[in-house]
């Protein structure tokens, strides 16, 4: 029996067993979370912070909530997953703009249970869905700014996973906050079709190392390892996504903070404090820099001063970006 075939009957089984029980009943003081992380919670990336957030969210709520996890889904998986979940747990967390269509449909057949979609976008309003938008081209923008600022040759590159609109927008956004800083500078943008993909990730970050690239940007997931790889092989280096490690990697010269976590930790503080709501809500840079904000790793006074007046020019409309 294959590992996908194997991993799908077990998960069939969870959710009949889910079923069979229906909503389960909530002891007075704990209330039940249910958190579907699609890919690895140690990613060094989207589902890395996710997971951060909801460590945190944990030790500052202790027994007040019980947290049911699963991670690593396919995506023909999630619908299941999640019926699993929002059978158990009165919140329910999607980590990932590809829940979304997953949890509308699922949310329509469980009214009484509330979802948030970490990285949601406007969709359909639904009474019972929230969808948090990390604006993910807004702070790309900036991290394409310091990607100019850094880069030695004068050429920097971008790879996302799938080919979907806000990964695009992200990708865009990157290519014109570098030109804004260099307007001669040259830019390869690549999308690898998988977030998990390290093989092709390794491949277009070579490509684009060939043409002269020295710094790289990112929206992957374990397919992060494979740029990891190139820029090792050929001594380039890295803006990191989602969460400010600098110092731990040289490979990492520096990183956009786009609060997954932060959101994570934001879903549930608004359900334990009983003041959860539906409907979109977008967080990036007016929501502060716990949920967005620019780390360069030994950054001069001078780039530092010229970040934060792009930030600030984003924020006052003097800057337009795409959405997330």
């Amino acid at each position: 029996m294959s590992e996908n075939l194997s991993r799908r009957r077990l998960l069939q089984a969870a959710v009949a067993a889910a079923l069979s029980v229906g909503h389960v009943a909530f002891a007075a003081d704990t209330l039940k979370v249910g958190v579907l992380i699609p890919g690895s919670k140690s990613d060094k990336g989207w589902m890395e912070s996710g997971y951060d957030g909801l460590v945190a969210a944990q030790k500052q709520h202790g027994d007040h909530i019980k947290v049911q996890m699963i991670e690593n889904i396919n995506y023909a998986d999630m619908e299941q997953a999640l019926t699993n979940l929002a059978a158990r747990n009165a919140l329910v967390i999607g980590v990932g703009g590809q829940t979304q269509a997953a949890v509308l449909k699922v949310a329509k057949k469980f009214p009484k249970t509330m979802f948030s979609i970490v990285g949601g976008n406007k969709g359909d309003p639904m009474p019972n869905v929230a969808g948090y938008d990390v604006k993910q081209a807004e702070i790309a923008f900036v991290a394409g700014a310091a990607a100019a600022m850094l880069s030695k040759t004068g050429a920097v590159s971008y790879v996302g996973g799938m080919e979907i609109p806000s990964i695009v927008n992200a990708g865009k956004e990157f290519g014109n906050g570098a030109k804004y800083v260099n307007p001669a500078i040259k830019y390869f943008e690549n999308y690898t079709g998988d977030f998990d993909n390290v093989a092709k990730s390794k491949e277009a970050t070579l490509a684009a190392i060939a043409q002269g690239a020295d710094v790289h940007y990112h929206i992957l997931n374990l397919g992060l390892r494979g740029m990891e790889q190139a820029a090792k092989e050929k001594s380039t280096h890295i803006i990191g996504s989602y969460t400010d490690r600098c110092g731990t990697d040289p490979l990492y010269i520096a990183y956009s903070i786009t609060g997954v976590g932060f959101q994570v930790e934001y879903a549930i503080k608004e359900f334990v404090a009983g003041t959860w709501k539906p409907g979109y809500k977008a967080f990036g840079l007016a929501m502060g820099p716990s949920a967005s904000d620019m780390s360069v790793c030994g950054a001069t006074p001078q780039m530092k001063q010229k970040l934060d007046e792009i930030k600030k020019s984003i924020l006052d409309g003097r800057i337009k970006v795409l959405e997330g």
